[in-house]
């Protein structure tokens, strides 16, 4: 909750330990310091964000990419700062739970028949459309939904659906 509200800045061992009711002493018995926090807060993250993935995938199997971008925008713009944390900086993978990484990328995996540059690039190009939305880089009449529509029908091998004359 205080990474969602503040920031990023707004983690500190001291504020985190103010929020649940505890001297920041204490705190030092659960983490060891803020990158400690910061690696529980991307594991849990990343956690949340298969989870996401994972129940656009259930609806009726390995499910088409359109479903999982749908699935991974939503999460992003629900908790922009907990996707920053994932998706910005370098992940320290030794200390992330084993297995937290690739949770998150089976779904996408599984939809792109196991073709791991397919899936990347399908990745980038969430990460991309994401970080403009929550950066606010797009025109306001922006029809965003057409421009995830298109590119998820161009990254699975269909011809995109004209909307209108682009900007």
């Amino acid at each position: 909750q205080l990474l969602e509200q503040a920031g990023p800045t707004a983690v500190s061992m001291r504020r985190i330990a103010n929020r649940i009711g505890i001297r920041a002493p204490s705190l030092y018995k659960h983490f060891p310091d803020k990158s400690a926090v910061e690696t529980a807060l991307t594991a849990r993250a990343m956690q949340e964000l298969a989870e996401a993935l994972e129940a656009a995938e259930a609806i009726d199997g390995p499910t088409a990419l359109t479903d999982l971008a749908a699935a991974y925008r939503s999460y992003a713009l629900a908790h922009p700062q907990m996707y920053r944390l994932i998706a910005t900086q370098p992940l320290d993978r030794a200390a992330l739970p084993d297995g937290i990484e690739q949770r998150a990328a089976a779904p996408l995996l599984r939809a792109t028949g196991d073709d791991i540059d397919l899936a990347r690039a399908v990745w980038a190009f969430a990460h991309g459309m994401v970080m403009l939305e929550l950066n606010q880089r797009f025109p306001p009449d922006a029809d965003l939904d057409a421009a995830w529509r298109t590119g998820c029908a161009v990254l699975e091998g269909k011809s995109p659906t004209p909307t209108r004359p682009g900007r």
